[in-house]
């Protein structure tokens, strides 16, 4: 009886994640060719989540229907016959075997799972799945309908790099294994963790160099995109005795199995079925992926493959991630880690991979933290006095910094509004910068810094009212000087800290004004016809644009190297992340009934999930182009726009008007 099989409904370019809960990862495409450096099977985090290496980059893998010593008709010897499963991508652009095993289906939940038919019609399966809190990777193959497949080969490539680096063949890597029953053990370098595969299979150890993958992913970034991986052996199975497991992990004591290989996939694919099955839906499943260990705390990653924890990211993401779906022991764990990291005021926006110092050049990651916080106390949640203590010392901490003045000429000015910024330095989200060229470099009163800013202010307020009189004036001075007679906010004023000045620049930053933070400091008619006019010239149905089309810099492609991307990154590109605030906005300025957040979720939220499956599987992009078809760009798997998708279904669009 041969097993029904789903015909292929993912792109073949589409990505799946399997994360680890410390920061690393397995990641890949459907297809299975790797076509980024971050693209790996076994890469963790050394000092979670920090200290990522590439450790085990891919595989070959195929099947062999006779192999070298048996004898066939007459005596002869008959030469082994090879079907991968595999396919690689080699410079200058060589795809090899040219015909593999032919891939019918492909599915990432509960973990990504391939299937694949061979010429003579049996099918084999694939599965891979990475255990929270482990770092792991596992690995079946299984025959799930027809003929006995004969042996399967199985060629890891090993490495050994920081992850954003590129590997290269040299006389340093260190082939020899350690060789124990069911388990062998490769110590690449001596600096890098050592790697354990465990198997119910048979190794035999046969060095070699696999020279000049290509990625093109990487190519179409910009960047170097060719790698040499070493392969120090071919594990075997008969697939006729049962299914073949191969795990890799740097702690064999970790993986956790007892007993044999099959016995120890079945146990943690039991485990990690039961905890996947509890989210209450794919989306907040996607969201679980981003919550990883920092210390005796937790953190958020702002994105797969290639962002670490950025302050601005995790407090945006928090309120979605964390908050809208209950999980307020992560968001305290959070929030605490970070209630120490107050530097005059300001919170790190950055912590580096590898040792070096925070980067405290954001002047809205400390504000997000506060209203993160005061959204955390304001919640249904009971605390405990300690924690609020810490909380509260941390948000006015932050709000007294800014206030009496800190880095980067930020400071509380006359008017209430909140100043900040210097040449060469870029301080809001839009952050992009090459070189000494700050892209949009936004000097003086930013249009959302001033709706966090007078946000943080009404939150301390509750608990200290010295902060009540400095938001008053602020709100006075807010609709008094960014009304823009056109319908709109301007997007700073005070230009370069020259008083009066005003930068009319059309940008999605004036959302916040009306949504995407707890107090709106727009009400009424300029409220309505704000929210119409971000909706006529920026919304597209993964995001908002950055400027509109009639924009003289408007780009309307996201792509070509670090220069082209990075000046195209906040000028047109589109953000998903921005559908929070702006739904939100327009479920306000519309009524807030059941009727109005049915036709919002219909209208806006539906759309963009339509992109689940079509980019980062399972996950929410980035950014995408801001002309059609939108595609989407920048890291696959991002934290703010899954956080905000989730603060959108379960707190903004809920059919009770949860908000």
């Amino acid at each position: 009886m041969t097993a029904a099989v789903v015909p292929l409904e993912v792109p073949p370019a589409a990505e799946w994640l399997e994360p680890d809960g410390l920061g690393g990862f397995a990641s890949g495409t459907v297809g299975g060719i790797r076509t980024r450096r971050y693209h790996a099977l076994l890469l963790v985090a050394t000092a979670p989540p920090s200290g990522r290496m590439a450790l085990v980059n891919g595989l070959d893998a195929w099947i062999e229907t006779a192999g070298e010593g048996e004898k066939g008709e007459g005596g002869k010897s008959v030469s082994a016959e090879r079907v991968f499963l595999t396919q690689q991508r080699y410079a200058p652009d060589v795809v090899a075997p040219e015909s593999p095993a032919q891939l019918v289906s492909f599915v990432h939940d509960p973990w990504p799972t391939w299937t694949f038919r061979l010429p003579n019609g049996t099918v084999i399966t694939q599965e891979l799945l990475v255990p929270a809190g482990r770092p792991a990777v596992a690995l079946r193959w299984r025959v799930a309908a027809g003929a006995p497949a004969g042996a399967l080969a199985v060629r890891p490539f090993l490495s050994g790099r920081d992850f954003h680096s590129l590997h290269h063949e040299n006389p340093a890597f260190r082939f020899d294994p350690d060789l124990t029953a069911g388990r062998v053990r490769w110590q690449p370098y001596p600096d890098v963790p050592a790697v354990f595969a465990v198997s119910n299979g048979a190794y035999r150890h046969e060095p070699v160099w696999y020279r000049s993958f290509l990625y093109t992913e990487e190519r179409a970034r910009g960047l170097d995109f060719v790698e040499d991986l070493a392969a120090p052996g071919t594990f075997r199975w008969n697939l006729s005795d049962g299914a073949a497991v191969l795990a890799f992990t740097t702690d064999h004591a970790a993986l956790g199995w007892t007993g044999d290989s099959v016995a120890g996939f079945t146990q943690l694919t039991t485990s990690e079925r039961s905890r996947r099955s509890k989210f209450a839906t794919p989306l907040e499943r996607a969201g679980d992926a981003y919550l990883v260990k920092r210390g005796e705390g937790k953190t958020i990653i702002a994105g797969y493959p290639w962002f670490g924890d950025w302050g601005r990211d995790t407090f945006i993401s928090l309120r979605g991630l964390c908050l809208a779906t209950g999980r307020r022991a992560d968001g305290r764990a959070i929030l605490l880690e970070w209630a120490d990291q107050v530097s005059e005021g300001m919170l790190p926006n950055r912590f580096a991979d590898r040792g070096d110092a925070p980067e405290f050049n954001a002047v809205d990651a400390s504000l997000w933290y506060v209203v993160a916080v005061g959204e955390y106390l304001g919640g249904a949640g009971r605390e405990e006095a300690t924690d609020r203590k810490r909380l509260q010392a941390a948000c006015l901490a932050i709000v007294s910094g800014f206030a009496s003045g800190t880095r980067y000429h930020i400071h509380l000015d006359r008017d209430g509004l909140l100043a900040a910024g210097e040449p060469g330095v870029q301080l809001t989200w839009m952050d992009a910068k090459v070189g000494d060229w700050v892209v949009t470099p936004r000097i003086g009163k930013p249009v959302e810094v001033q709706a966090l800013w007078l946000n943080a202010l009404r939150v301390v307020s509750r608990w200290d009212d010295a902060w009540r009189e400095p938001y008053e004036r602020g709100r006075r001075s807010f609709e008094a000087r960014f009304w823009n007679e056109s319908g709109y906010l301007n997007d700073v004023v005070d230009v370069d800290h020259q008083p009066g000045t005003v930068d009319p620049t059309f940008r999605p930053n004036q959302i916040f004004a009306v949504g995407g933070l707890p107090y709106p400091l727009l009400e009424g008619e300029r409220a309505r016809r704000v929210v119409e006019a971000v909706e006529r010239r920026l919304w597209m149905p993964l995001g908002l644009r950055t400027l509109p089309s009639d924009d003289s810099r408007y780009i309307a492609h996201y792509r070509g190297g670090p220069l082209e991307r990075d000046g195209a990154y906040h000028q047109g590109t589109a953000w998903p992340w921005l559908i929070g605030p702006f739904v939100e906005a327009w479920v306000r300025v519309n009524g807030d009934s059941a009727e109005t957040r049915s036709r919002a979720r219909r209208c806006f939220f539906e759309p963009l999930l339509r992109h689940l499956e079509q980019a980062g599987l399972g996950h929410i992009s980035e950014v995408a182009d801001a002309d059609p078809p939108h595609a989407p760009g920048g890291c696959p798997f991002q934290a703010w726009s899954v956080g905000e998708a989730l603060r959108l279904e379960r707190i903004v669009l809920s059919p009770e008007g949860g908000r």
